[in-house]
C-alpha cells in the first residue's frame, strides 16, 4: 500500500530534508549537511518500510522535473552582482576553466589507476557539475545514469561540508576566488553553501557552476574511452 501511494516518496524526501535543515540550524554544524541527513533519512525510510527504489523514483519524477528550472533561477544573483563580476569576468572564467579540465583529468587517471571500465568511468567523469547536465551526458554517452547522480551528490555535499575549511587552509580568502571554487568544484549543492557566505560570493558559485556545466559538455566527448 505504501509503495503504491503517489505522494509518499515526495513527502518523504521533503520531510526528510527539512528535517536535515532543523538540524543544521540547530546545531551550526557544517557537517550537518541538509541533503546528507536527508539522503540517510530516506534510505533508511525505505528499507524498514521495504519500499522498491524503483517505486520511489517513478513518485519522485515531479522533483526530478525542478531541477533544471531550480539551477536556473540561480540567474537571480548573477543579476544582482553583475557590475562585480563584469570587472573581474577574465579571472573568473580561467578559474572555471582550469578546475573543470583539473576534475576531468583526475577522474580519469584515477579510474585508469584503479582499472575501472569504461561504463564506470563514464558514468564517474561528470561528477562535479550540476546533476541535469551530468545525468544527460552520462547516459547519452552509456553510463549509467544512476550512479552519475548519486557521484554528483557525494561531490556536491563534500563540497557543502569542507570547502569553506579548505579555502581557509590553502588561504583562499577572496569571496571571487571562493565562489569559482564551490561552484566549479561542488555545483549546485556547493553554491547554496557559497551562498550562505555571501550574496558576490554566491553570484561567482551560480556563474561558475553554469559555466563548468557547459565546459565539462565540451570536454567530456575527448575523454570518454
Amino acid at each position: 500500500m505504501l509503495a503504491e501511494n503517489a505522494f509518499l516518496p515526495i513527502l518523504l524526501t521533503l520531510s526528510s530534508y527539512e528535517v536535515g535543515r532543523a538540524i543544521q540550524r540547530k546545531t551550526g554544524n557544517s557537517l550537518c549537511n541538509p541533503i546528507l541527513i536527508g539522503a540517510i533519512l530516506t534510505a533508511s525510510m525505505l528499507l524498514l518500510l521495504k519500499i522498491p527504489v524503483d517505486a520511489y523514483q517513478s513518485g519522485c519524477a515531479p522533483l526530478q522535473y525542478l531541477l533544471t528550472p531550480a539551477t536556473i533561477c540561480y540567474a537571480l544573483g548573477l543579476y544582482e552582482q553583475l557590475e562585480k563580476l563584469k570587472k573581474q569576468l577574465g579571472a573568473i572564467l580561467a578559474g572555471i576553466l582550469c578546475g573543470s579540465i583539473v576534475s576531468l583529468l583526475s577522474i580519469r587517471a584515477m579510474a585508469s589507476m584503479f582499472f575501472l571500465n569504461d561504463v564506470y568511468t563514464i558514468s564517474l567523469l561528470p561528477k562535479s557539475i550540476t546533476t541535469a547536465i551530468g545525468m544527460v551526458l552520462s547516459s547519452e554517452a552509456g553510463g549509467i545514469a544512476a550512479l552519475t547522480t548519486a557521484a554528483i551528490v557525494i561531490t556536491g555535499v563534500l563540497g557543502s561540508v569542507f570547502g569553506e575549511s579548505l579555502c581557509q587552509l590553502f588561504r583562499i580568502h577572496h569571496p571571487i576566488a571562493q565562489g569559482v571554487s564551490f561552484g566549479t568544484a561542488s555545483h549546485a549543492v556547493g553554491t547554496s553553501r557559497a551562498m550562505e557566505l555571501s550574496q558576490l560570493t554566491g553570484a561567482v558559485s551560480s556563474l561558475s557552476l553554469t559555466v563548468a556545466g557547459v565546459i565539462t559538455a565540451v570536454l567530456f566527448h575527448f575523454l570518454i574511452p
